[in-house]
């Protein structure tokens, strides 16, 4: 039950953070530049524990202890995988991929750090990500939550270092629209079908 609940976490955090954006894009710049990746990869995945530790033992232990907001979030959690896929089936669609180009120039550790917390803590889409959603699907959980959790941050942490330390390897393939769609594809379903069991727990309550 407990390696399940953490696969479980494992799973659905990957299938959020896995979406290219605006801090996973400045990670993978800084590996490709090969400027202060280990610091970067580190606060990044800090800062995401944070928000996976809040969203599962601060705010779903609220969602448990009020029946109409469980409701509520339950079906709003539904909602954002139904989103999320949707929205990866329509990048697919599109294949238009942007790619930034990386720049030579040195930065110092500082204003590389300033810079991040600024893509992590100041976009909504990680809150929603992490505390509104993980903590809505941890709201299911009545016991072990901690493994959850551990599932979700590992995932986070794993994705990180492996985005910024393996971006000379990975860069060459996903310059490539198929690799993106294929990518998309994959994470769309993963989210569906993440919904469709939520949805089926918020029916039988």
């Amino acid at each position: 039950m407990s390696f399940s609940l953490y696969i479980k976490g494992f799973a659905l955090s990957l299938s959020l953070i896995v979406a290219i954006g605006a801090q996973n894009t400045y990670v993978l710049q800084q590996g490709l530049k090969r400027q202060h990746v280990f610091w970067v990869c580190l606060f990044c995945a800090i800062s995401d524990a944070i928000l996976i530790a809040l969203g599962v033992f601060g705010l779903g232990q609220f969602i448990v202890q009020h029946a109409q907001v469980l409701w509520l979030a339950q079906y709003l959690g539904v909602a954002l995988l139904v989103y999320y896929a949707i929205k990866h089936l329509y990048q697919a669609y599109q294949a238009q991929y942007a790619w930034g180009g990386v720049a030579d120039s040195q930065t110092s550790l500082l204003r590389s750090l300033v810079f991040c917390a600024a893509l992590t803590w100041l976009n909504p889409h990680v809150y929603l990500d992490t505390v509104v959603l993980i903590g809505v699907v941890s709201a299911q959980i009545q016991s072990d939550k901690l493994y959850f959790a551990l599932g979700a941050m590992s995932a986070s942490c794993l994705f990180f270092f492996s985005l910024g330390y393996a971006a000379q390897a990975i860069a060459p393939v996903f310059r490539s629209i198929r690799a993106w769609r294929v990518l998309d594809c994959c994470i769309a379903f993963l989210l569906l079908y993440l919904a469709w069991g939520l949805f089926h727990l918020s029916i039988a309550i």
